[in-house]
């Protein structure tokens, strides 16, 4: 009688099942005992950290319906920021404030919404990932487009009470996705490393382990996870046959995230949501994490370099490397006036023409061979390392004493750190110098990057970058002007709101908000564009009325006040910029549709200030 007992409960769970109107937004059997445990152990054993995929998880009909109610009933904001690049749409989260009129327009996308955030689908992912009661009250999602040439970088997704990822694909159903049009969700490895106080920091890999193209109707999910839940998404790439018809290079998806429990729900706990908080990156970032990034600051201290005359020999050795115009006493003059007003200079053709044809044809033979694609790889067989961890920067580099001679380590070693450089610098800034820390650096198309971090010192600094890319096709892109000793004087600001080739490459300073943070909270569900790299010295747990970190959008403004300067990646070309606490910096991902990768080198010179001793030497 027993046995017969225990029969009849799951032929009449199952019937509950079959007219359960949420569950019948899903695919047939998602519910059913077997298929919930292939799913469980699935993402048990997967790597390089916990993550699901479900293959069909809606009925294919609703999913078709929510893309035509999309196409035709919603708009797309355009938004760029140093870590994203996307097309975004309004917080789906807040669909019952419409009006009734939009409301009847969308009743697809209500019944998706309401399917995913259902008790019964949250149990199931819960089950699934272990991660305990999820919100019901607390929705959290968005619709983000990728078009070609849009991207999102490395970061982990931890902020506030969010619990778990999602992104549902909705690419088109009739033409299957390519796993060559880029896009995939991509997952990363973290490292364990021991710090002095002997508690374990983690640190993602340069490299990711696991990539998960868009398939229409596909669920990618993860529970996040501080420090270790790093992700990006993969550029979608332009196409390279131009009768390819690319209309299929459209990753649409809907994303977001599953919170705690809030208040009144049932599994809240009174203080969860703050101590969730503390485990965000955006606090890890501020603290022991950082003396494992790479490369590290290697400056060359010299005795305090203020506005003296050249020696003849040091002019000499200058006009090796420089343009002579650059040299004369009425350039440096005008120079200097310029900086004093703006604090910042872009010169063109600042390398003398010898030298510069030289070291053109050392980056163009470099530019035809063929990197590795991994980085322990390339840092075994070139003389490149690779900067890390990727959730702030990743890109090629090489460091005085540690490169390989070329024409480009003659400007890291022999030009930048000289005296008779730091004479020059000093007379057009205005300014006593003690120390140089130099570094050569090559951003890989498809690649590269280093998201705004901020300056924290108390004393400015003096940052210097000689632009060698030479391609062409970036932003800025000119003629070369004149002929040797020649060279054109550009003392103002670089707009970066205008329009721009889909390269990315330029370097970016900008202003800091006025509490001095960089809230890049303006996200994409999921497929988070929060970049905890850019809170160097406080963080926040809600998200700003506006994002400063928004430098391109749709709006159509001519200019971004908080944009200090821009330079666009070029050939010979160089920047001067008085950099002061809290300003931020980055350089732009550079796109696979890219003519090559970007090239420079940079300085940065410590500044005395009038206080300090210059005849002060280390």
């Amino acid at each position: 009688m027993k046995r017969k007992k225990e029969e009849y409960d799951s032929s009449d769970r199952n019937k509950k099942r079959a007219t359960n109107p949420t569950e019948s937004q899903f695919r047939k059997d998602l519910f059913d005992d077997v298929v919930l445990q292939q799913h469980r152990d699935q993402y048990t054993q997967s790597q390089p950290y916990k993550h699901g995929v479900i293959q069909d998880l809606l009925a294919p009909t609703l999913l078709r319906n929510v893309r035509s109610e999309i196409q035709e009933n919603l708009s797309f904001t355009p938004k760029e920021t140093d870590i994203y690049k996307i097309h975004q749409s309004g917080d789906l989260a807040n669909l019952d404030g419409l009006d009734d009129s939009s409301l009847r327009r969308l009743p697809s996308l209500l019944a998706l919404r309401d399917a995913l955030y259902s008790p019964a689908f949250r149990d199931y992912l819960s089950t699934v990932t272990g991660s305990g009661p999820l919100s019901g009250r607390k929705t959290d999602m968005a619709i983000n487009v990728y078009t070609p040439g849009c991207h999102l970088l490395c970061h982990d997704d931890v902020i506030g009470s969010r619990r778990v990822s999602y992104i549902l694909y909705l690419t088109d159903p009739d033409r299957p996705w390519k796993s060559e049009w880029g896009g995939a969700l991509r997952l990363y490895p973290t490292h364990t490393f021991t710090g002095e106080d002997g508690l374990p920091t983690k640190s993602p890999s340069p490299d990711s382990e696991k990539s998960i193209p868009p398939t229409f109707n596909q669920l990618s999910f993860f529970a996040v996870q501080p420090g270790e839940s790093f992700h990006d998404v993969e550029e979608v790439y332009a196409q390279e046959v131009v009768a390819e018809d690319a209309g299929g290079r459209i990753r649409t998806a809907i994303s977001g995230w599953y919170h705690i429990p809030q208040e009144g729900e049932d599994g809240f706990v009174e203080g969860a949501e703050e101590a969730e908080a503390e485990k965000s990156s955006l606090v890890q970032l501020q603290g022991k994490a950082d003396r494992f990034d790479y490369p590290g600051s290697k400056p060359k201290r010299f005795a305090a370099v203020g506005e003296q005359e050249l020696e003849e020999d040091e002019f000499e050795e200058l006009l090796k490397f420089m343009a002579p115009t650059y040299l004369t006493p009425e350039t440096v003059e005008e120079l200097s006036e310029i900086f004093a007003e703006e604090s910042s200079l872009s010169l063109e053709n600042v390398l003398s023409k010898k030298f510069a044809a030289r070291l053109r044809t050392y980056i163009e033979e470099q530019e035809q061979e063929t990197l590795p694609v991994t980085s322990s790889i390339i840092e075994k067989a070139t003389p490149w390392k690779v900067a890390r961890p990727p959730h702030k920067h990743r890109f090629l580099y090489q460091q005085p004493g540690d490169a390989q001679e070329s024409p480009l380590t003659d400007l890291l070693e022999g030009l930048l750190p000289s005296k008779p450089f730091a004479k020059w610098l000093a007379m057009v800034t205005g300014l006593t110098l003690r120390s140089c820390d130099a570094l050569a650096r090559r951003f890989r198309r498809g690649m590269d990057y280093s998201l705004a971090t901020g300056y924290e010192e108390s004393n400015p600094r003096i940052e210097v970058n000689i632009g060698v890319t030479p391609t062409e096709g970036w932003n800025g892109d000119k003629k070369e002007a004149g002929t040797d000793g020649e060279g054109e004087i550009n003392g103002k600001r670089v707009d970066v709101t205008g329009d721009k080739p889909e390269v990315g490459g330029y370097e970016v300073y900008m202003a800091a908000d006025e509490e001095g943070v960089y809230d890049n909270d303006d996200n994409e569900a999921g497929d988070d564009v929060t970049s905890p790299s850019k809170n160097s010295s406080s963080s926040k747990a809600e998200k700003a009325e506006a994002d400063p970190a928004i430098y391109k959008s749709s709006s159509g403004d001519d200019e971004d006040d908080s944009v200090l300067f821009s330079m666009p990646a070029g050939w010979n070309k160089m920047s001067i910029v008085l950099r002061d606490t809290g300003v931020l910096k980055f350089v732009k991902y550079v796109s696979r549709a890219a003519k090559g990768d970007r090239w420079d080198v940079t300085a940065d010179y410590e500044v005395l200030e009038d206080s300090e001793d210059e005849g002060e030497e280390d």
